[in-house]
């Protein structure tokens, strides 16, 4: 069986910048030790953002990122928690449809106790649950959504 290239991604607030060394080896390791011996995944890349931005398009890891989902070299971003993912409902409804429009649809999984995701194993639909969320919230507004596609695309075709 084939084993999935998953990544882990990492979005550390402003103040970590200053602790660059200690932080970026720090999870990279972390990434690498949990996905060491995994039967099911095949860790690809680690990407780390240390920001104060909360916007997705900003965040020059993520945007590297999902030039890799697009590329096809990854098909599963794990996080610790969502919150690294996307900082509010709306940026994280559109994450999740632009991941699961590319390609075969990039998987996320995270690690939050109260609000774990894993569309892989999908577990009470999850997958199914989130992908409707997302569609119904872009449905209130498709225009919005179209714009912030368009700005994450433009951002990736200016990634090196």
């Amino acid at each position: 069986m084939e084993k999935i290239k998953v990544a882990g991604y990492v979005k550390l607030a402003k103040l970590w910048e200053k602790r660059r060394q200690e932080a970026l080896p720090y999870h990279y390791q972390y990434y690498m030790t949990k996905f060491a011996d995994s039967e099911k995944f095949e860790l690809a890349d680690v990407y780390v953002d240390i920001t104060g931005n909360k916007q997705i398009v900003k965040r020059a890891e993520m945007v590297r990122l999902l030039k890799d989902c697009t590329e096809g070299k990854i098909q599963c971003i794990a996080a610790q928690t969502k919150g690294y993912l996307a900082a509010d409902t709306r940026e994280f409804c559109y994450l999740f449809k632009f991941l699961r429009d590319t390609g075969n649809g990039v998987h996320i999984i995270t690690e939050d106790d109260n609000y774990h995701i894993d569309t892989v194993t999908n577990e009470d639909m999850q997958l199914q649950a989130l992908s409707k969320m997302a569609e119904d919230y872009i449905g209130l507004n498709p225009a919005d959504y179209s714009s912030w596609k368009a700005q994450i695309l433009s951002a990736i075709e200016k990634c090196k």
